[in-house]
């Protein structure tokens, strides 16, 4: 069965954004980003709630489109849709049986992005 693997950025005092999403005080290059986009590699897939998802189009993502090239995309949100999305790109209902279907699947450990509101982990607790 494949781990889900929570990998963030956080500051000192455990925070993985200032207020209102400020992460100016976060390093954009340096041995730490170097290695932490090494190590990315190792996933061929990721699972984000909409709110990180939808993060990433402050800094130009398209909706729709994977925030990582190499990796398969599950979004976890019961209103969040897309037109015309990327194959690399499935939106899923908040559900605990995706995970474990997820899980079971092929591949390497699951890369699990962002966090601030932890849906997923509410319900991976309570399903325990």
């Amino acid at each position: 069965m494949r781990k889900i693997i929570y990998y963030v950025a956080s500051s000192l005092d455990g925070f993985i954004s200032g207020l209102n999403d400020d992460i100016s005080g976060f390093v954009g290059t340096g041995n730490g980003v170097d290695q932490y986009l090494a190590d990315l590699t190792r996933f061929d897939t990721v699972i984000m709630g909409r709110n990180t998802y939808e993060f990433g189009y402050k800094y130009g993502m398209e909706p729709g489109q994977p925030a990582y090239p190499h990796m398969k995309h599950y979004i976890f949100s019961d209103t969040l849709e897309f037109e015309n999305p990327h194959p690399q790109v499935q939106v899923k209902k908040l559900d605990i049986s995706e995970i474990d279907q997820l899980q079971r699947e092929e591949g390497t450990d699951i890369y699990l992005c962002g966090g601030g509101q932890a849906g997923f982990w509410t319900i991976r607790k309570s399903a325990r």
